[in-house]
């Protein structure tokens, strides 16, 4: 068995760790201490053609590959794990959708926008008592002569700050019964840009990590779409959110890996230069120890990230791949962080230092986009079966 990145991927990899070494890395502490979306940044990142990746170049996208994708957005993370986050966001579960549900009218207005980063994107399906229970949707569509009211609150809304438009997910059938509920059957997307009339940005509490999200509720208030605002057709909206999940799940996935290396990489320069009873503590069993783990741990994060970046590209609906990498590398990432602030001990737990940033951020990625829990509920479904 050969598991080897073409010479394509390769070269994007190190396009993008270039990218992030020299424009990325340097605003990354920064980004988190004053909470600020970094749009100069997401534009820099635009033109690198990563706010599009996988899209076709017909639709202004790169027109790559899944793994060229993880990587990139691993690459980020190494970087600063905000901006790995945004652009996540935009390809996974925006333009994804919206190429592969979306009417060519609704690509012509916004795809080709989206993923040359001309404009950014927001996906609003978590509300306050729809987090895990996705299906549990508050927000309602009512639909009239005119086409579609929507009423109801959307929570921690990543880009929200800057986006230009939004996937919002509504029940179209509020009266529907439990078993349509829990299937999801009664809800709907709509794309509704951000500007629409009853719509409002309303600030959230802050977050102990991935500071700079641009993470926003939104409030809408008799918010009036359009009938071609509609995404998929009525009641397809739980089946885009969790094929879009499947893609985002790999990219946190991705991510989890990123932070995790770049919190390797501080433990291993501290251990080989910091000294204790006249040697570098790399020299002593329980660093090295700690080390040998961290590394297995990234290893086998690498593999499932790639296979399941593999997997979204040749199957229809990889969940069960997406589950595993994404519940597998954020803890072994959240693992590798906290050796790493073990191993640069007092160094390492002080306010800005960078081991500090990644054990805030990297804790993100085992709650958004599905919990660890909800993770081996969705492995245990598929083993079962």
């Amino acid at each position: 068995m050969i598991l080897e990145l073409t010479d394509q991927q390769k070269a994007f990899q190190q396009q993008i760790a270039a990218f992030a070494l020299e424009h990325v890395a340097p605003r990354a502490a920064a980004i988190d201490e004053g909470g600020q979306f970094p749009l100069d940044l997401v534009e820099a990142a635009a033109r690198q053609g990563l706010m599009g990746v996988t899209i076709a170049r017909a639709w202004g996208g790169g027109g790559l590959d899944y793994v060229s994708y993880a990587l990139a957005i691993e690459e980020l993370a190494r970087a600063s794990a905000v901006i790995s986050v945004i652009a996540a966001v935009n390809n996974s579960l925006v333009a994804e959708p919206l190429e592969k549900f979306g009417t060519d009218a609704q690509k012509e207005a916004w795809l080709r926008r989206l993923a040359s980063g001309e404009c950014l994107g927001a996906f609003a399906l978590s509300e306050e008592h729809a987090g895990s229970d996705a299906a549990n949707q508050q927000t309602v569509a009512r639909l009239d002569n005119e086409g579609y009211v929507l009423n109801g609150r959307k929570v921690w809304v990543a880009n929200a700050e800057a986006a230009e438009v939004a996937i919002v997910f509504a029940t179209t059938h509020p009266a529907a019964t439990t078993a349509g509920r829990i299937a999801g059957r009664s809800i709907s997307a709509f794309i509704v840009p951000l500007d629409t009339p009853g719509l409002t940005r309303v600030v959230t509490a802050d977050s102990l990590g991935v500071r700079g999200l641009g993470c926003m509720d939104l409030e809408l208030n008799d918010v009036r779409v359009d009938a071609d605002a509609l995404l998929g057709g009525a009641g397809e909206g739980f089946h885009i959110a969790m094929w879009a999940l499947d893609g985002g799940r790999v990219a946190i996935a991705a991510q989890a890996l990123g932070v995790g290396r770049a919190a390797m990489r501080e433990a291993l320069n501290y251990a080989k230069h910091r000294e204790a009873f006249g040697q570098p503590i790399a020299n002593y069993q329980a660093i090295q120890w700690m080390l040998a783990d961290v590394a297995t741990d990234l290893e086998g994060a690498r593999m499932l990230t790639m296979k399941a970046a593999d997997s979204r590209q040749r199957q229809a609906r990889p969940t069960a791949d997406a589950s595993m990498a994404k519940l597998f590398a954020s803890e072994a990432a959240h693992r590798a962080a906290d050796k790493a602030m073990q191993i640069l001990a007092s160094k390492g737990y002080r306010r800005g230092s960078v081991v500090e940033r990644l054990f805030r951020d990297v804790r993100a990625t085992e709650i958004y986009q599905g919990t660890s829990e909800v993770q081996r509920m969705v492995i245990a479904e598929h083993i079962l079966a």
